[in-house]
């Protein structure tokens, strides 16, 4: 049900009869004005048209037909204010499917994207979870999405990594998680003093990498990798490795696109003399230096023209890479990898996307606009429009700088461990009943994991986060646990009114007997599709969050609410017969849309708290 489509859409055609075309937004009235939606089209028509807008809106009101679930319309001032059916309206969002967004297109999204060297710190959460629920918005908003983790195999860091256990003769024991002991070495070795002594041994691991002579050892450190990611709830389609991107000539191809350009050239003369470069100064204004070298002196490429190479191939401007399964998620669902001996993507499963969107950190903003501008330089418009950079602040950990190279972090699985441990240990204090359940690990695994989750998406992705352990896990406060005990409360009082005997799913429900406080509650409910679509647009899962936190407070108004006595108004069980049926199909669909909500950025409810 999309109560406010179809009043725009009636507005709309209201304002075409009367000869004033207006592209109508219809609004949420504020809670100190009469009605229910609202729109200001009047305002609108009058600019365009000419006129005064109070008339204007008093003639829209006799012209628009209602739809079925509103009951009148008003003229106030020049907005028109619509006033619902109440009983229609709550029943509708309770026995109506809700309408997803319906995009279509295929997105491939990447993220994690973590070098192989050591283990994943708490700042790289940040990154898994804000593409992991991108992933499952776009899916639930009508998208084909392919999610991708891009294996840097051959870089520094890696290289150091695996010297690191040469040099220092390390043994792995099997039971420490592998890319734990990894990173102990790689800590080790940038803390050594000898160093730089030791810059030919690296450079020979890294030569060794480019050959894909040491694939098994980095194969192993992202499987670890990836049972980190697992937990946290994340799930991957393709593993594209960098030593498969550079073998597969994406990026002779993509220069060989670019070349057609006249934004590109090579120049004979002056400081760039010899080098291929690429004018952006149409595409990024304001640049001090617009031209960027792809391609040196020297013949070698810069890691920008790589990355316009790897764009290009995610777009689908070109084919080369061969895939074969990798292994299985814990769903069963098989994660393919790039691969030398792998086969051809004769079904073109991999790239091909109608948009494309990366999960970088802010660092990386200007390269990625370059990567974003190449699409233009090579007449891709419509694919630069749709070349996303979901850029994203850093995060700090009780105040303090995370620094990986120097060990100044907390691993991403000792934090997911603190707060199961968190979470059970608050269980324990509040309901030491809970904490003798036999599932009072997999509740506080829930909690922990949610609030983890919750703490990296409620702040717009552009805002830094500091992450404190306290406010992550308050059961007050917009936290996940907060939102969670919500949807715990819902399904305690339809438990309750099973074990009395009563109907949930609205059988001998008097709709009719629903005041306003209960269609307050249905329309924060049935605004579900409509925070869908918006974060699907604006590319950030930050909306679903705090549309989460906005269902979690609506409900706890409607529970905690008095009559005018100082009595509870909404007490479901005490309501009289009819009025009670009604307001517990309420409750059981309030309790569904928690689930949609929370599994739309990867939070699992949990069966107590």
């Amino acid at each position: 049900m999309d109560l406010k489509a179809q009043l725009k859409a009636a507005v709309e055609a209201a304002a075409q009869q009367l000869g004033m075309p207006v592209d109508a937004a219809i609004q949420d009235t504020p809670a100190s004005k009469p009605g229910d939606y609202g729109t200001p089209a009047a305002f609108q028509m009058a600019k365009s048209a000419g006129g005064n807008p109070a008339q204007i809106a008093a003639q829209l009101a006799q012209a628009v037909q209602l739809p079925e679930g509103i009951q009148r319309v008003e003229a106030a001032g020049p907005f028109l204010n619509f006033f619902l059916d109440t009983g229609r309206f709550v029943r509708d969002v309770v026995e109506r499917p809700f309408t997803m967004p319906a995009l279509g297109g295929k997105v491939v999204i990447e993220h994690t994207s973590v070098n192989p060297n050591k283990e994943l710190h708490v700042g790289h959460l940040r990154n898994v979870v804000l593409g992991d629920s991108m992933a499952r918005i776009l899916r639930a908003a009508g998208r084909t999405v392919e999610v991708q983790n891009y294996i840097d195999d051959t870089g520094r860091q890696a290289a150091e990594a695996l010297f690191a256990v040469q040099h220092y003769g390390l043994q792995w024991n099997g039971t420490q998680k592998y890319d734990h002991w990894l990173g102990e070495g790689y800590v080790r070795l940038n803390a050594d003093p000898a160093k730089p002594e030791l810059e030919e041994g690296i450079s020979a691991i890294m030569h060794r990498l480019e050959a894909g002579e040491l694939r098994p050892e980095i194969e192993q450190t992202v499987k670890a990798h990836l049972a980190t990611c697992f937990r946290l709830g994340a799930r991957y389609d393709l593993l594209n490795w960098e030593s498969d991107v550079v073998g597969s000539g994406f990026l002779a191809r993509a220069m060989n696109i670019l070349e057609g350009s006249r934004y590109t050239s090579r120049p004979t003369e002056g400081k760039y003399a010899g080098a291929f470069i690429m004018d952006v100064s149409e595409f990024m204004p304001g640049l001090e230096e617009p031209n960027v070298v792809l391609v040196r002196t020297d013949g070698n490429a810069m890691y920008a023209a790589k990355d316009i190479g790897y764009q290009f191939w995610k777009f689908g401007l070109f084919e080369g890479m061969k895939f074969k399964p990798f292994m299985q998620d814990p769903e069963g669902n098989t994660i393919w990898t790039s691969a030398p001996d792998g086969q051809p993507d004769e079904k073109r499963r991999f790239g091909h996307a109608d948009e494309v969107i990366n999960v970088i950190d802010s660092r990386q903003d200007h390269p990625q606009t370059v990567v974003r501008s190449s699409l233009g330089v090579a007449g891709e418009h419509e694919k630069q429009d749709r070349s996303v950079h979901l850029s994203y602040a850093f995060v700090t950990l009780e105040g303090q700088t995370i620094s990986g190279r120097k060990g100044i972090a907390v691993s991403a699985d000792d934090a997911m461990d603190e707060a199961e441990k968190r979470a059970l240990a608050a269980l324990t204090e509040l309901n030491p009943q809970l904490a003798a359940r036999e599932d009072a690990a997999e509740i506080a695994r829930r909690i922990g994991i949610g609030a983890i989750r919750f703490a990296m998406l409620k702040a717009e992705p552009t805002r830094k986060i500091d992450f404190r352990w306290e406010q992550a896990l308050a059961l007050n406060g917009d936290t996940a646990p907060y939102v969670q005990y919500a949807a715990v409360r819902a399904a305690s009082i339809l438990r309750k009114a099973q074990e009395a005997g009563y109907a949930v799913d609205g059988t001998g429900a008097d709709w009719d007997a629903l005041p306003a406080v209960d269609l307050a509650l249905a329309k924060m409910v049935a605004r579900l599709p409509e925070v869908v679509a918006h974060s699907a647009r604006i590319h950030s899962p930050h909306v679903v969050a705090q549309y989460a936190l906005d269902l979690a407070t609506a409900f706890n108004a409607w529970f905690n609410a008095k009559d005018k006595q100082g009595k509870p108004a909404t007490n479901v069980l005490q309501s009289e017969e009819g009025l009670r049926e009604a307001r517990l199909a309420l409750v059981g669909r309030l309790r569904r849309a928690f689930e949609e909500t929370l599994a739309l950025i990867g939070i699992e409810v949990p069966a107590a708290m």
